[in-house]
């Protein structure tokens, strides 16, 4: 189910009931941009700290396009129902500078080839805003001073149009005289109220419905009486309320404490923090404490499927939509009870006839379809005793345990950052050392491509000529071991930080230095008292 701006308001009481009765909700994201910058790519050198002062630059500069949530409700009989929607989001353009975000050309051009609808995006995103910006909006309502920014529902032309028609009859409008304007869509209600409030002292707003707003001519005493009246559609927290839109969904979330699962999730829990909570601070353990006071149980299914992949006979797979392909069609538990049945509920049916890949809805259904089927599996295969034909979600959790707040790292040295706890030591096979020699002006670029051929490495420049080379395999710093041992401009060895570090090379030539002269002094000290 699709959800926008104009309907966000009449589904927020349902997603709230559908939340709070369910047993997890899964969640995706879509985005304007992965990587702000090319040094900001994921390599192989990063610490998890590391990787995330580069994420959070790009957090900060890209924005959500769309927002996925399945809710995953269990029924009787091992059985599971989904309510999957899509929510089209657009920053809040309400009393708060206007937000600025940047589109990659890339990412633009992957989401249309997967069929994003951009107009809705634009055009009906629901707004939002984080607690920073709640409170400045806040502070421009209570002294009068709120603005609405041209750009997405309440657009100029909207405005335009409305201040116009309004303008022109109110010249010749008597007192109580009313006009009605038609064909205002969702958040457009409220924006052209209060610009109408705003500009003209003389005229009273109500909305009738069915995108109709009535204004009346009224007398600037009757008028102050209307405003502190409590049928006021316009009052400061009704406001407050409109404008902080999808923000209040992400309340709802934050105070059910369900888990929250997600597929390579780092980047979505960082959007998370930065678009509805606060902005991401500079501290990585801040974040890290802030996320797991938010939701204490989270589950990463990319984490989860590397640990079926080495329990059970599951074939390598590199995707979210290959790991439900395969989890669906193969019998890997023969033996066992049958799987929990997953049914799409009536209104979110679509994706039960069709693939919608990086969908947001549908890839959240996905992965919380792969996470049941996974526990499932994991669970069968933890114990000897036969496993009661219809598990409990909270049989599932304990059987996954090990998982929970372990977020996956790509292409580090970690495999997962641990939100609940201190991160595991960075592990990775041994770095290797090339030394250039009679191959002058070599770059990190070209060194990358001449071992690209053979392996993977990630490369950083040591020295004017001494790189290191970083891999995740070991069986690819053998071959490159053997493969160079004889080659004529470039000796690859093993790194050893004691003797190719250029602060430890560094520092022994100091203390070479300070011996020297220690023992220089001391010789001639000594030859002087003779």
């Amino acid at each position: 189910m699709e959800v926008g701006a104009e309907g966000f308001a009449r589904h927020l009481p349902r997603l709230r009931r559908l939340i709070l009765r369910a047993a997890f909700v899964a969640l995706d994201m879509e985005f304007t941009g992965l990587h702000s910058l090319q040094n900001n790519e994921p390599s192989l050198f990063d610490s998890p700290a590391e990787r995330y002062v580069k994420a959070r630059q790009s957090v900060q500069r890209f924005t959500l396009a769309q927002l996925g949530l399945a809710i995953f409700s269990a029924e009787n009989s091992n059985k599971y129902v989904v309510h999957s929607y899509n929510f089209f989001l657009f920053p809040s353009t309400l009393g708060i500078r206007d937000v600025e975000f940047t589109l990659s050309a890339s990412s633009i051009q992957f989401l249309s080839h997967y069929g994003f609808d951009y107009n809705k995006f634009l055009k009906d995103g629901i707004p939002y805003m984080n607690e920073v910006q709640e409170k400045i909006l806040r502070q421009h309502l209570l002294a009068g001073t709120w603005k609405v920014c041209s750009a997405n529902n309440a657009n100029r032309d909207v405005l335009k149009k409305a201040i116009d028609e309004v303008t022109s009859w109110i010249a010749a409008a008597k007192e109580e005289d009313t006009m009605i304007l038609q064909d205002l869509n969702g958040y457009h209600m409220l924006e052209v109220q209060l610009v109408l409030r705003q500009a003209l002292e003389n005229v009273w707003t109500e909305p009738l419905g069915d995108k109709k707003v009535m204004v009346k001519k009224v007398s600037p005493k009757h008028r102050q009486l209307l405003e502190n009246s409590s049928y006021d559609h316009c009052q400061k927290k009704l406001i407050l309320l409109s404008a902080r839109g999808f923000t209040n969904l992400f309340h709802i979330l934050v105070k059910a404490k369900k888990p929250l699962v997600g597929h390579n999730m780092l980047m979505d829990l960082m959007h998370l923090h930065d678009k509805f909570y606060r902005p991401l601070p500079e501290s990585y353990e801040e974040f890290k404490r802030n996320i797991h006071t938010l939701f204490p149980i989270i589950i990463d299914t990319k984490t989860v499927t590397k640990s079926v992949q080495k329990k059970c006979l599951f074939p390598r797979v590199s995707s979210l939509s290959e790991a439900y392909a395969v989890l669906c069609s193969s019998n890997l538990n023969p033996k066992g009870p049958p799987c929990p049945v997953i049914a799409l509920a009536s209104g979110c049916s679509r994706y039960a006839e069709k693939k919608c890949p990086h969908e947001a809805g549908y890839d959240a259904f996905l992965c919380g379809s792969v996470l049941l089927m996974s526990a499932h599996l994991l669970l069968c295969r933890s114990t000897d005793d036969a496993v009661e034909a219809d598990p409990s979600f909270s049989q599932y959790l304990t059987v996954l345990a090990e998982h929970v707040n372990k977020v996956n790292f790509i292409r580090g040295g970690v495999s997962s950052i641990n939100l609940s706890g201190e991160d595991a030591p960075c592990r990775h096979p041994p770095a290797l050392v090339v030394h250039v020699r009679g191959w002058p002006g070599l770059t990190e670029g070209q060194i990358y491509q001449e071992f690209k051929a053979r392996c993977r490495f990630d490369v950083r420049r040591l020295s004017k000529n001494q790189f290191v080379l970083l891999s995740q395999k070991y069986k690819h710093v053998r071959l490159v071991l053997r493969d160079y041992r004889h080659h004529p401009h470039l000796q690859v060895s093993i790194y050893r930080h004691w003797r190719h570090s250029p602060s430890v090379n560094c520092l022994l030539q100091i203390s070479g230095v300070v011996a020297l002269w220690s023992l220089l002094a001391f010789v001639l000290g000594g030859a002087h008292s003779c």
